[in-house]
């Protein structure tokens, strides 16, 4: 893992078994995600989106490869040590902003639960947290009395607090409207910039704007990153590249030209 990585994948395998055969989810994911920034994780449905989140925040397991977070390799551990990595280690954000929340706790009691999850007797960064996010006036308040948007930042809240080394979140806009979701991402931004590295996997544009640097999945295999304008292809450990859509239909027998130099490598139709 390079040191500055919060978290990497390293050939992370999925495969899922059903009435019908195998399912290979992910093949060979390797990924590192930096501490304090956005990495939008794209691609269509079935692309792999939700078993990579999943299995970076430790719900699931890979069939095979490595992950590690904060140091530790989560893959191998037993139950009871993978609870302890995500209480301490992990935050995970779920697509409905209800499904992150306790209906009976107020926002400052979700803060506060969380805080005490992560080994954090008092929760003592929940007032500023929550005036950062916008909800300080709501802290005595139940789930059912706060708009979607506050709900959702609350979700985030509860997930940051105690600082965890990663905190994945799954269409966290994908249930809000424009304006709503607008300021979300704009949480996520305030957020990572506490240290944590946040995963995101989205169909939102506006969350791919906001991302440091994206990944896109196709068929479970990472074909191309994406960091501000320079958009690069993916090699993996067989030598093989993943050409994006628009390149891959100028070959459409699947043969190409390799013309190798001293400094570049071409490749064009034959």
């Amino acid at each position: 893992m390079r040191a500055e990585a919060a978290a990497t994948c390293l050939g992370v395998v999925k495969i899922y078994w059903t009435a019908t055969g195998e399912v290979h989810a992910l093949k060979g994911i390797d990924a590192d995600f930096l501490g304090g920034a956005v990495t939008g994780v794209v691609g269509p449905s079935g692309s792999g989106k939700s078993s990579l989140l999943r299995i970076l925040a430790g719900l699931d397991r890979p069939t095979a490869g490595r992950v590690r977070t904060g140091g530790v390799e989560i893959s191998g551990l037993g139950p009871r040590q993978l609870r302890r990595v995500r209480r301490r280690m992990l935050g995970y954000v779920f697509q409905r902003p209800a499904d992150n929340l306790i209906p009976y706790l107020t926002a400052e009691e979700h803060l506060r639960l969380a805080a005490r999850l992560r080994g954090h007797r008092r929760a003592e960064e929940a007032p500023e947290l929550m005036e950062a996010l916008g909800i300080a006036h709501r802290r005595h308040h139940l789930p059912r009395q706060l708009s979607g948007g506050e709900q959702q930042r609350l979700g985030f809240a509860q997930a940051v607090i105690g600082g965890p080394a990663l905190v994945v979140a799954d269409e966290p806009t994908a249930e809000l409207d424009s304006a709503s979701g607008a300021a979300l991402l704009e949480t996520v931004r305030e957020l990572a910039r506490r240290g944590t590295a946040f995963v995101v996997a989205t169909h939102d544009p506006a969350a791919v704007r906001i991302a440091d640097r994206t990944l896109y999945l196709r068929h479970g295999a990472l074909h191309a990153e994406e960091e501000g304008d320079r958009q690069l292809a993916v090699i993996d450990a067989s030598g093989r590249i993943q050409l994006p859509p628009r390149a891959l239909r100028m070959f459409p027998d699947r043969r190409a030209r390799i013309r190798i130099g001293d400094d570049d490598v071409r490749i064009t139709p034959p």
